[in-house]
């Protein structure tokens, strides 16, 4: 069994530090407003993937993976939010400023737990993850619900240092995202990463 245990958290692992829309979103936070920030849309995103590990267990995931109907509606929603969140970076970078007005004005954009959280709620490739892939990680040696719970907060964990730990590097590198230039590039990039992202969460299939 621990060695099964070993094995997921790898899978796991691997499939953590993949880039995907949660790091998009989180580098978004972090850059444009603080590490802080970074940190509570890391939050938001882990408490989501808890989220989606109890609706897995009591088989509401299953209905979202197995329903066309629902997972349209599911990633649709999903892909606008995304689409959304890259339309506001872009903007952003048409209106950035230098640090020293910013810091006199800054404004928040939006609740970064909501944030994080709402991103990762409406991404249905999370529901086919885990009522798809979990059941065949679990430990054999465990119930089946206990065996995918978890692995769910293994999951979570893995999140949380790898996206925490990510937003910290962010957080050295501060002075250097703080140059105009530079904050306006990584506007503009992370803009076009979350749209792209939204795109492609549109035209997935189950």
């Amino acid at each position: 069994m621990l060695l099964q245990f070993l094995a997921a958290s790898g899978v796991l692992a691997v499939l953590t530090v993949v880039p995907g829309p949660d790091m998009a979103v989180v580098t978004k936070r972090a850059v444009e407003s603080s590490w802080q920030d970074g940190l509570r849309t890391v939050g938001g995103i882990t408490i989501g993937l808890l989220l989606w590990g109890l609706l897995t267990v009591i088989g509401l995931a299953a209905i979202v993976a197995a329903s066309a109907t629902v997972y349209t509606v599911v990633k649709l929603a999903g892909a606008a939010y995304l689409i959304f969140l890259g339309a506001q970076a872009l903007l952003h970078s048409r209106r950035a400023r230098p640090v020293a007005v910013v810091a006199a004005v800054r404004s928040p954009a939006g609740n970064p737990w909501r944030t994080g959280l709402v991103s990762n709620l409406f991404n249905p490739k999370i529901a086919v993850f885990y009522t798809g892939l979990l059941p065949t990680l679990a430990p054999s040696g465990l119930s089946a619900h206990l065996g995918m719970m978890l692995l769910v907060l293994v999951h979570a964990v893995l999140t949380l240092g790898w996206l925490g730990g990510y937003v910290m590097l962010l957080a050295k590198a501060r002075a250097f995202f703080e140059k105009l230039v530079v904050r306006r590039a990584m506007d503009r990039v992370t803009g076009v990463v979350l749209i792209g992202f939204g795109v492609k969460v549109a035209a997935s299939q189950p």
